[in-house]
């Protein structure tokens, strides 16, 4: 009950969900994790929608007129940035993939986006890195033009849009039928690369997504697709308009071609070998293994945590084993829309208990860490200057990454939206 009325309070300081804050608050928690390390007994002073400092308590005296807010027992961090996302699906156990791509309404699906963004800042993720509508077109665009504009509530996206594949490599597949919609745009060659990266680009891309692996057909085992020609073209053209590309690859060979291709993160990783997470560490390519949705889908498969690991998850384990031995850059992105948005957090709680990471190195890579790799500059830590993205949770997620879900209070630009 009482972070209830501490959130009522605040909301009264600070003003509702699009409204600007009133004048200047003082936030007081029992310690601040500022993106790197835990300050006990500090404070931040936030003055709109900016950090305007932060630093021991006794030293950081609310100014005349501002709002003190004291947060006893809670923890204040950065936002958490989460670096995988699909905000046009949802879980595959609910709706499969193909179904949602060729019998869901675009109107239905971009209508349950508009919840899939509310859960996810509620949940404390205050930026989302969404990496293709899977067939919902351009709608990415639009979610984000609506969450910026105040018309709903949702986390800063990155936003992918469609993402390229090889034609024949991906899906929907029904042997029967010819020219299916598909997840993602085809494109193929010099001419058709580039008009389609640009396309992307033109239409409100912050980043491209290429597959760099896929499977030919509807059984088939996944194998590289778009030759390393391909995709430095993919990466040059991008490159030109100022953009990054992301890319899909579980196979060693699909991990190898878009390394040396100049990719800037790469996801999922199943197949990878230590040769070529050693390549990406020279390469300062960045590595998100997506634990989380390995773990759903094995589960919608029937396995069941306790029981001796499925392949995939076998597969997943030794992926990470050598990318952390490689020393990669670890991104934190879980994959969500394979699972349930506003679950976000599952990404990180098994990364440390089913994968030996430390809570405080998790927490790192999902705020100041994914930051640094997306060149968000202005957030993923608490530091004068910066975005006030605040997340408040019960107890020390420094210590058990399981305090992540007990958030009692969410701020984003210095507004409450939890």
């Amino acid at each position: 009950m009482k972070y209830w009325i501490l959130v009522w309070g605040l909301l009264g300081a600070l003003g509702a969900f699009g409204q600007a804050p009133a004048g200047t608050t003082l936030l007081r928690p029992a310690a601040i994790f500022d993106g790197q390390d835990m300050h006990p007994g500090w404070a931040v002073l936030v003055e709109g929608e900016r950090i305007k400092a932060v630093g021991p308590a006794a030293q950081l005296a609310a100014p005349a007129g501002a709002t003190t807010l004291e947060l006893p027992g809670l923890t204040l961090l950065p936002g958490l940035i989460e670096g995988h996302s699909h905000l046009l699906l949802h879980p595959y156990n609910e709706t499969s993939w193909n179904d949602q791509v060729l019998t869901e309404p675009l109107a239905l699906r971009v209508a349950r986006a508009t919840v899939h963004a509310r859960r996810t800042v509620q949940a404390g993720f205050t930026t989302a890195r969404d990496l293709g509508t899977e067939g919902a077109g351009y709608a990415d665009v639009g979610l984000k033009q609506a969450i910026d504009q105040g018309i709903i509530p949702g986390p800063r996206l990155l936003v992918a849009t469609r993402a390229l594949v090889a034609t024949g490599s991906y899906g929907p597949h029904l042997a029967a039928v010819e020219d299916l919609p598909q997840g993602a745009q085809e494109a193929d060659g010099t001419d058709n690369l580039i008009r389609a990266v640009r396309e992307q680009i033109g239409h409100g891309a912050d980043v491209v997504k290429v597959y760099a692996d896929y499977r030919w057909g509807p059984n088939d085992t996944p194998q590289p697709t778009f030759s390393l020609e391909e995709l430095t073209l993919i990466v040059q053209t991008a490159r030109s308009a100022g953009r990054g590309v992301v890319a899909h690859a579980s196979t060693a060979e699909g991990m190898r071609r878009a390394t040396l291709a100049g990719v800037e993160t790469i996801e999922h990783g199943d197949g990878g070998t230590l040769e070529v997470f050693q390549l990406m560490k020279q390469r300062g390519v960045a590595f998100c293994p997506t634990v989380a949705a390995t773990d759903a889908i094995s589960q919608y498969k029937g396995w069941q945590r306790g029981q001796p690991a499925p392949p995939r998850v076998l597969n997943k384990h030794r992926a990470m084993q050598a990318a952390l031995q490689a020393g990669v850059t670890l991104v934190v992105g879980g994959d969500v829309g394979v699972f349930a948005h506003g679950d976000n957090a599952r990404e990180l709680e098994l990364l440390v208990q089913d994968y030996g990471l430390a809570p405080l190195a998790v927490l790192r890579a999902a705020t100041s860490g994914n930051a640094r790799t997306f060149h968000l500059a202005d957030r993923g830590r608490l530091a004068p200057g910066l975005l006030a993205d605040l997340v408040a949770v019960a107890g020390d997620p420094t210590q058990q990454i399981i305090a992540l879900r007990q958030v009692k209070l969410v701020l984003k630009g210095g507004e409450v939206v939890q």
